[in-house]
């Protein structure tokens, strides 16, 4: 099954807290904090992440990561202790809740785990509900409309049956019909394959590709790394917090904890076409990730000091101790061909890291596999590209 591409693909910036103008849901530097019993809980910590038309984007993260909590600020179920979420030209949480319900029944379908159809309403009469509710359509469409939302999730001939009269798969088709009922442009699904086998899974995934091709928008919140792989973006959450992109797609053997720390700790760096990274080797280790134009790896030895070994284009990682197995001790890296944009970590806070966990420094020094023909002079441009 091949992956889906939004319709209107944003140009990509590499920290997850910039956004492009024409974003369609901006969140902005959102924090949850939540009070119990044992003290206060921050669910987000300072998240900011943009969606824009026409994206299939998933969210993924470990239980407790705060999944839910991010697309509950989206869809107004719950509010932030601070920050703001603008969709379209609508600052979601300044509406009062009267006018916070008229919005989002015209411009949200949300799609739960547990279904949640009213259990003594027939299918049609579930799908129909929303637009009751919101007097978007006229009482002689609304029937017509409903119909033609069953037989689109493949439920055509079941409008009369209750809804622990079908399956689960079944259950979760008539709630993306109810979903879809005021014809909205933004989805938001809560683990909405949670409950469902492999193949029930499948169709779901299908029903909301096709979704995607007549111009909606998707956020999905899943456990499910194979659907989340074919995504237009995936958004990786750990302990309330984003993870770099760039990092979580360079780096995908690190753990998510290990992950957020290098999103910490990477420091965006900008260098002129034609320029040596400074002081690289100053620190001892280093581990770079290139975001925007290339880098070509220079090796000095035997005399040859501007022979170029390979380029690092956006989505790459090097490392120090990819290069020192590879047996070159001193490279250096230069722009190539135009300014260029990248994230770096060096120093005793990297030393520290790689101590702490062993594999850490395992997975750093396969980050990039030097090759006999690199070691020849041969220049091989960097071997993955990131993925959006």
């Amino acid at each position: 099954m091949n992956s889906v591409k939004g319709t209107n693909q944003p140009n990509y910036l590499p920290l997850p807290n910039r956004c492009s103008d024409d974003a369609l849901i901006e969140m902005a530097q959102i924090v949850k904090t939540f009070k119990n019993a044992a003290g206060e809980f921050t669910a987000l910590n300072e998240v900011t992440a943009c969606f824009y038309e026409g994206e299939f984007v998933s969210v993924v993260g470990k239980s407790g990561s705060g999944k839910s909590t991010l697309v509950n600020m989206i869809t107004g179920i719950d509010h932030p202790t601070s920050g703001t979420v603008r969709i379209g030209d609508a600052y979601v949480h300044a509406l009062s809740e009267s006018d916070m319900s008229i919005w989002r029944g015209k411009n949200l379908g949300i799609v739960f785990q547990f279904f949640q159809l009213l259990p003594t309403m027939s299918l049609l009469e579930n799908v129909m509900l929303p637009m009751y509710l919101s007097g978007q359509y006229s009482p002689a469409e609304r029937e017509e409309r409903a119909l033609s939302l069953l037989k689109l999730v493949g439920l055509e001939g079941l409008d009369d049956k209750l809804p622990a009269a079908v399956s689960g798969g079944q259950q979760q088709c008539a709630a993306i019909a109810r979903a879809l009922a005021n014809d909205p442009p933004i989805l938001i699904a809560d683990e909405p394959t949670g409950n469902l086998d492999s193949r029930t899974a499948e169709e779901i995934y299908d029903l909301f590709a096709g979704l995607i091709d007549q111009g909606k928008t998707i956020l999905m919140v899943t456990h499910d790394i194979s659907l989340s792989e074919r995504t237009t973006r995936t958004l990786l959450i750990s302990d309330g917090e984003l993870i770099n992109p760039w990092v979580a797609s360079a780096l995908p053997h690190l753990g998510h904890s290990q992950l957020l720390w290098l999103t910490h700790n990477l420091k965006a760096r900008q260098l002129p076409a034609g320029a040596i990274v400074p002081d690289l080797h100053s620190q001892g280790d280093w581990l770079i990730l290139v975001a925007g134009g290339q880098l070509e790896v220079l090796d000095d030895r035997g005399g040859h000091r501007e022979q170029p070994l390979m380029r690092l284009g956006a989505g790459n990682a090097l490392s120090s101790l990819d290069l020192q197995a590879s047996g070159i001790k001193q490279p250096r890296l230069r722009a190539v061909g135009e300014a260029v944009e990248f994230l770096v970590t060096e120093g005793q806070e990297l030393k520290r890291w790689l101590n702490e966990t062993p594999t850490n420094r395992s997975i750093l020094q396969k980050v990039e596999q030097v090759s006999p023909l690199m070691m020849a002079g041969r220049v091989r441009d960097g071997y993955r590209g990131l993925s959006v």
